[in-house]
Protein backbone atom coordinates (compact mmCIF):
# COMPACT_ATOMS: atom_id res chain seq x y z
CA UNK A 1 0.00 0.00 0.00
CA UNK A 2 1.40 3.38 -0.94
CA UNK A 3 1.46 6.36 1.41
CA UNK A 4 -1.37 7.96 -0.58
CA UNK A 5 -3.59 4.91 0.03
CA UNK A 6 -2.75 4.59 3.75
CA UNK A 7 -5.93 5.44 5.72
CA UNK A 8 -4.04 5.79 9.03
CA UNK A 9 -4.00 9.29 10.48
CA UNK A 10 -0.65 10.70 11.62
CA UNK A 11 0.43 13.41 14.03
CA UNK A 12 3.18 15.63 12.66
CA UNK A 13 5.47 16.56 15.56
CA UNK A 14 8.52 18.54 14.54
CA UNK A 15 8.64 16.76 11.20
CA UNK A 16 8.15 13.30 12.71
CA UNK A 17 5.09 11.35 11.69
CA UNK A 18 3.57 9.51 14.65
CA UNK A 19 0.56 7.24 14.07
CA UNK A 20 -2.55 8.54 15.81
CA UNK A 21 -4.63 5.40 15.56
CA UNK A 22 -3.82 1.72 15.16
CA UNK A 23 -3.23 0.52 11.62
CA UNK A 24 -5.48 -2.51 12.10
CA UNK A 25 -9.02 -1.43 11.03
CA UNK A 26 -10.73 -3.87 13.43
CA UNK A 27 -8.69 -2.66 16.40
CA UNK A 28 -9.30 0.95 15.35
CA UNK A 29 -13.07 0.30 15.31
CA UNK A 30 -12.88 -1.26 18.79
CA UNK A 31 -10.93 1.69 20.17
CA UNK A 32 -13.29 4.21 18.61
CA UNK A 33 -16.28 2.37 20.09
CA UNK A 34 -14.72 2.77 23.55
CA UNK A 35 -14.47 6.56 23.28
CA UNK A 36 -17.27 7.59 20.89
CA UNK A 37 -19.89 8.32 23.59
CA UNK A 38 -17.39 10.00 25.92
CA UNK A 39 -16.17 12.23 23.10
CA UNK A 40 -19.74 13.21 22.18
CA UNK A 41 -20.51 14.00 25.81
CA UNK A 42 -17.38 16.15 26.21
CA UNK A 43 -17.83 17.90 22.83
CA UNK A 44 -21.57 18.52 22.30
CA UNK A 45 -22.47 19.00 18.66
CA UNK A 46 -19.29 17.29 17.46
CA UNK A 47 -18.60 13.68 16.49
CA UNK A 48 -15.55 11.48 16.51
CA UNK A 49 -15.95 10.99 12.75
CA UNK A 50 -15.88 14.74 12.16
CA UNK A 51 -12.80 15.06 14.42
CA UNK A 52 -11.05 12.38 12.36
CA UNK A 53 -11.88 14.31 9.19
CA UNK A 54 -10.59 17.60 10.62
CA UNK A 55 -7.43 15.93 11.92
CA UNK A 56 -6.26 15.47 8.34
CA UNK A 57 -5.93 19.26 8.05
CA UNK A 58 -5.49 20.66 11.57
CA UNK A 59 -2.61 20.12 13.98
CA UNK A 60 -4.87 21.01 16.90
CA UNK A 61 -7.36 18.33 15.89
CA UNK A 62 -4.51 15.86 15.31
CA UNK A 63 -3.42 16.42 18.89
CA UNK A 64 -6.97 16.09 20.20
CA UNK A 65 -7.49 12.83 18.31
CA UNK A 66 -4.12 11.54 19.51
CA UNK A 67 -5.16 12.24 23.12
CA UNK A 68 -8.55 10.55 22.68
CA UNK A 69 -6.97 7.47 21.12
CA UNK A 70 -4.61 7.31 24.13
CA UNK A 71 -7.73 7.30 26.32
CA UNK A 72 -9.10 4.43 24.22
CA UNK A 73 -5.89 2.42 24.70
CA UNK A 74 -6.03 3.06 28.44
CA UNK A 75 -9.68 1.93 28.57
CA UNK A 76 -8.87 -1.19 26.55
CA UNK A 77 -6.03 -2.06 28.94
CA UNK A 78 -8.29 -1.58 31.96
CA UNK A 79 -10.80 -3.96 30.37
CA UNK A 80 -8.02 -6.47 29.71
CA UNK A 81 -8.45 -6.25 25.92
CA UNK A 82 -4.86 -5.05 25.33
CA UNK A 83 -1.75 -6.37 27.07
Amino acid sequence: MSAAEDPTLYLAADGLMLPIEPGDPELRDEYEALIREDYARCHPGDTLEWLKHRARFSKEDQGLLYDWMAVAVRKARQMGAVP
